[in-house]
């Protein structure tokens, strides 16, 4: 069995590891947040998953903070968060069956009795080397200790896994009332800024219309198959989907020459 805590294994280089630091960081999102011009029905959408990026703070930070904020408008139950490994070679998804998951600002329960359900019912594994050090389900801890702070989480990493698979788990999660979904991906990766501007257009159209034909045209995304499955159960949930923000590293770094894309939307 493994240990009851999930422990933080990039805090201090991808966020904060205080956390009035942490703090620091989203009051300077939101500060730039009430500047954007969101009307009065965008801002009462309920979203039923986001898609967030999961780079540092400083890069990717405010585009991940621009979805939670629709996402506080939900009153979730429970959070699951789905993203892929970038450290561990596995099949399937793994669960993290620990008790709870460190963050600077104090632990997240994790719902235990729901994920055994979940785990039983999809046969989902738990590959502990998937959990270790990974940093796409970890960054967005924070963010949902402070906006969500007795609400529990169930983090679930997929490596080697059919799209199918995907979208069957989050068909069944958002099935639920209760639920809400964190699907975790940044796009492009080390291209100069047109470039990359060109890729992750395709990510954005093809995410903006459901269109998961498009997404095979030039999509690059390190968690595609996480975002191809999000559109796919969009569509037999009926959910619609709205681009909130997206930028590049170069928004933050000014270099040009290698860029790393950022989105974030949300399904409701």
């Amino acid at each position: 069995m493994p240990s009851p805590l999930r422990l933080a294994s990039v805090k201090g280089s991808f966020y904060p590891d205080r956390c009035k630091d942490v703090k620091k960081f989203l009051n300077t999102f939101n500060s730039e947040f009430q500047k954007h011009t969101i009307d009065k029905e965008t801002r009462s959408i309920q979203p039923r998953a986001i898609l967030v990026p999961h780079a540092g703070y400083i890069y990717s930070g405010f585009t991940a903070n621009f979805a939670y904020r629709f996402l506080e408008n939900s009153n979730p139950k429970r959070i699951i968060v789905i993203g892929p490994s970038h450290h561990y070679a596995f099949k399937g998804v793994s669960a993290s069956f620990y008790e709870a998951f460190e963050t600077p600002c104090g632990n997240i329960e994790i719902d235990t009795p729901y994920l055994i359900a979940l785990a039983k019912k999809f046969n989902i594994a738990f590959h502990e080397k998937a959990h270790l050090q990974e940093h796409s389900t970890e960054v967005q801890m924070p963010f949902i200790k402070l906006y969500f702070p007795k609400v529990p989480i169930i983090e679930l990493v997929y490596g080697e896994v059919e799209s199918q698979e995907l979208v069957n788990i989050i068909v069944a999660l958002l099935q639920s009332k209760d639920n809400v979904l964190v699907i975790s991906s940044d796009l492009s990766h080390f291209y100069p800024l047109k470039e990359a501007n060109k890729h992750d257009n395709i990510c954005l159209s093809a995410l903006s219309t459901l269109d998961n034909l498009a997404l095979h045209k030039g999509c690059e995304a390190c968690g595609f198959m996480g975002i191809e499955a999000m559109i796919e159960a969009a569509k037999v949930l009926k959910l619609k989907s709205k681009l909130l923000d997206y930028r590049t590293s170069a928004h933050t770094s000014k270099d040009e020459k290698s860029v790393v894309g950022y989105l974030s939307a949300m399904f409701y």
